[in-house]
């Protein structure tokens, strides 16, 4: 792939249901893959297992959202005793990084204290988000993450969530299979729906509703780039930082699967 690759190139790529990965962590160039079969996490049977579903509501973890999007990245491109090596390279980084600050590349992030132990990233496209990696520095931490990627995704209107491929560490929450050619068409559907990952200001829909949305937050943006969110609703299902309690995440997911 040429250098100067760039994030509207990156977006069309997305836009076809194609994206790029390296060889190695240390390889500087990139390829465009385009799986024959894909891997879904249906968001209206997503699952929690049960065991996890009692961590989640325990909040062992603060959760954020793009407010450590470049450590989170880089922490998922890190090789450990069972992943040697990684796909995520330094172009990667510098893409996703610039495709962030253009708010299409997204984080989640799990802290005990100051410490990020857990998150994942990804980009968002019309009614579509693309789950790119995940790491844990924790106990649960990455799947604690994904449950509330999930909460998120679905409150926030998102109607398709990609894991690119079939991987059995997936299968516990509800991971299905589908062509090429199906996912297409679900790419497709995806495409026209219009959905925010972050809550415009002034949205303050509080519990089910009419909207379908759970909890009342506002969001905006510092000058660092980073989310910045008060308002709390009621219920207590969302806190002060603008994340769902871990029990406002399993509400709004049972609520829809």
């Amino acid at each position: 792939m040429s250098a100067r690759f760039s994030t509207q190139d990156l977006l069309a790529c997305y836009r076809r249901g194609v994206f790029p990965m390296a060889d190695s962590r240390d390889d500087p160039s990139l390829f465009l893959v385009d799986p024959e079969r894909r891997g879904l996490l249906p968001l209206d049977a997503f699952h929690i297992p049960r065991r996890l579903k009692r961590r989640v509501l325990q909040d062992p973890f603060r959760v954020t959202f793009d407010t450590a999007f470049t450590r989170v990245i880089e922490a998922c491109g890190e090789p450990h005793p069972n992943r040697p090596n990684t796909w995520i390279n330094s172009a990667i980084v510098n893409l996703y990084c610039a495709l962030h600050r253009e708010g299409h590349a997204h984080s989640v992030e799990c802290w005990e204290g100051d410490r990020l132990v857990g998150g994942l990233y990804g980009v968002a496209v019309g009614g579509a988000f693309f789950g790119e990696s995940m790491f844990s520095r924790a106990d649960d931490a990455s799947k604690i993450a994904l449950v509330h990627l999930a909460a998120r995704l679905i409150d926030r209107g998102y109607v398709l969530l990609d894991a690119q491929f079939y991987n059995p560490h997936l299968d516990q929450f509800g991971l299905i299979e589908v062509s090429r050619e199906e996912f297409r068409a679900r790419l497709k559907r995806a495409l026209k729906v219009q959905a925010s990952f972050h809550p415009e200001a002034g949205d303050q829909s509080i519990g089910s509703g009419s909207s379908g949305k759970a909890g009342g937050w506002s969001d905006s943006v510092t000058p660092d780039g980073t989310s910045s969110t008060s308002g709390s609703s009621p219920s207590g299902m969302v806190t002060r930082s603008g994340s769902f309690t871990g029990a406002g995440a399993v509400q709004r997911i049972t609520q829809i699967s």
